[in-house]
């Protein structure tokens, strides 16, 4: 049986030795955040902090950061859910082994919430500026709900099974800084293709007010409903029941929608018309500054919490971070259903080092012409358009697919994946565009919010070419480039960094000085046998380890106009390049700047972990 309550789940963790309680003052603003991604990375204990600065609510950071903490909060569930996607992978299963289904059942019994008249959320009530006023970043506009369970209904739908018609998802709530009024108006950053923006559509387009209840803490299987990619038609609420063994309680809020019962917080108001304010700037799972652009306004009725309630937290920042246990055990649990959502497709990996959207990675299955004697990417092509279709993939920028059939290396191993590629790519053929087109919201290197470009990389068929591990000593690059590294040579084959100059065009142009290192190499014939070369403001920082060239070339380009190429073509509107593919992975004026820490508050929370300090031993 799961947990039915946040605090049910805080007792069990510290009594088996995964939480640790500490009762040092600890201030919300940065500190906190601080000391929760050192314990991350030191893949440490969840952290229970009980004595907040400024707030009498206890702060917990770190509950899901370790998958095996995750899999342990969830541990008496997740067979479950297991066989219920089994059932959908191979339906035959059932007939075959029944017995293994027999609990199902009551499984799906818990699919359905139910209300009740009476729970702790409606216990007390408190203003905005009593929650903790956690801010993670230097340059963050505020506190904001790091971990919110945003939950809207549809707008012309009514009745107590609307619920069936909701969506709770996982968009950012400011609640203090800007120019919101004080304790009545909250931030509500949701981005594009997420469920609550269907919802605001139609209250727009009837002209009605769109009520919102923003949920934190609770049953933990609430959290990770509000970011699991469910199937269209099943709602989150259904999935919290089945994740966490027992129907889920609701209660009605002022605004008259639900409210777990057993909820620590709930956030309840109105979204009036297509009122927008300034909102950001903030830190994001891509590692920069999200920055400040207009967003709807929450209308704040009332604040409701239990009596003895938590707030969770997380930080977010350059991957890896908490929210990358998430996508591991969603992963885990989807990952064998993919290919009855996207026919041929094997596998889909979202790379979260690359921030996740900018950057998936495919297997598929090249079977349209099995007799044709130079194989070729021609149903890969139909895969990847599907993959860009469906969902929250369809806000990918690079997408890199190969055939299965090819002794493809394990889609989780990076490294191999991009030397399986680099090793089979013709990128006269296989590289496919679409150059105006949506992308992620906190993507910056587009041409405008919302907006870029993408680009599909097919690779089929047996290898064209040995990759290379060094270059000429007495390589010469134009002037301005320079300090060339052999990208994580241990890891990687194939790809070269370079330094180049200082970036200062126009967003919506491409660079000269990039198209003349490009005409350069190819009159002089360097490396041309390097298939890809990554131009960086630190080539040393990009070639030192993996993540740092995933993070840098995939969160620092856009693809139609930071993609070069060393002998480049056009044949009937099709681009490539004879030579080496380039990538310009400098930052750009437009660009988000990147994270940087408090150097003064890390020295304090230095401090408080040495020996004989309340921190000591934690990471």
């Amino acid at each position: 049986m799961g947990y039915d309550t946040l605090q049910a789940c805080i007792r069990d963790l510290e009594a088996a030795g995964r939480l640790v309680r500490l009762d040092v003052e600890v201030d919300p603003y940065l500190e906190a955040g601080v000391i929760q991604r050192r314990v991350y990375q030191a893949g440490g204990p969840a952290l229970l902090f009980t004595r907040v600065k400024g707030c009498h609510f206890p702060m917990l950071g770190n509950l899901f950061g370790t998958l095996d903490r995750a899999r342990y909060i969830f541990r008496d569930t997740l067979p479950a859910l297991e066989k219920l996607v089994r059932l959908k992978v191979d339906p035959s299963d059932a007939l075959r082994a029944p017995w293994k289904y027999l609990g199902l059942v009551r499984t799906l019994w818990n699919a359905r919430p139910k209300y009740v008249a009476n729970g702790p959320i409606l216990a007390k009530s408190c203003a905005l500026s009593d929650l903790p006023n956690q801010v993670s970043w230097p340059r963050d506009g505020g506190a904001f709900v790091t971990l919110p369970q945003v939950y809207s209904e549809n707008p012309v739908k009514s009745g107590p099974n609307n619920w069936m018609n909701s969506n709770l998802g996982m968009y950012r709530v400011q609640f203090s800084g800007g120019q919101y009024a004080p304790d009545r108006e909250a931030g509500l950053h949701y981005q594009i293709h997420r469920g609550i923006g269907v919802h605001h559509a139609v209250a727009l387009q009837r002209g009605l007010p769109l009520r919102v209840n923003v949920f934190i803490g609770g049953p933990p299987a609430m959290t990770l409903a509000a970011v699991m990619p469910l199937p269209e038609g099943m709602p989150e609420l259904s999935f919290a029941g089945i994740l966490g063994g027992q129907r889920l309680e609701l209660v009605r809020s002022a605004n008259g929608l639900p409210m777990p019962a057993q909820a620590d917080f709930c956030i309840s108001g109105v979204v009036n018309g297509a009122r927008t304010l300034p909102e950001g700037p903030f830190g994001d799972h891509l590692g920069y500054y999200s920055l400040e652009h207009d967003f709807p306004v929450l209308t704040v009725d009332r604040v409701y919490h239990r009596p003895d309630a938590v707030w969770p937290f997380t930080t977010v920042g350059r991957p890896p971070q908490e929210d990358t246990t998430f996508g591991a055990l969603i992963h885990d649990l989807t990952g064998e259903a993919i290919p009855t959502v996207l026919p041929g497709v094997r596998a889909v990996h979202a790379v979260d080092a690359a921030g996740v959207h900018p950057l998936l990675l495919a297997l598929g299955s090249e079977r349209y012409v099995p007799y044709d004697s130079e194989r070729a990417p021609r149903e890969l092509l139909t895969q990847a358009n599907a993959i860009l279709g469906q969902g929250q993939l369809s806000l990918a920028k690079y997408l890199f697919i190969v055939d299965q059939a090819d002794d493809s290396p394990d889609i989780h191993d990076i490294a191999a994946f991009f030397r399986h590629v680099l090793e089979r790519v013709d990128w006269t053929r296989d590289l496919h565009f679409q150059t105006r087109t949506t992308v992620d919201t906190l993507d910056y290197s587009g041409l405008g919010l919302n907006q870029g470009s993408k680009v599909v990389i097919a690779a089929a068929g047996p290898p064209r070419r040995t990759l290379p591990t060094s270059f000429p000593s007495d390589l010469r690059l134009p002037g301005g480039f320079g300090s060339p590294q052999v990208c994580a040579p241990n890891v990687l084959a194939g790809i070269l960094v370079i330094q180049g100059p200082a970036c200062t065009r126009a967003r919506h142009a491409q660079d000269p000085a990039m198209t003349e290192l490009c005409r350069e190499l190819h009159a002089a014939k360097q490396l041309m046998d390097w298939p890809l070369i990554i131009v960086a403001d630190d080539s040393a920082f990009v070639a030192r380890t993996l993540n740092n060239f995933l993070w840098t070339t995939f969160t620092r380009s856009d693809p139609a106009r930071d993609i070069y190429g060393v002998g480049e073509t056009m044949t009937c509107k099709h681009w490539g390049c004879n030579g080496p593919l380039v990538i310009d992975a400098r930052a750009k004026p437009h660009h988000a700047p990147a994270l940087e820490p408090d150097t003064e508050v890390g020295k304090r929370v230095d401090l408080l972990a040495a020996k004989g300090g309340p921190l000591e031993g934690l990471w």
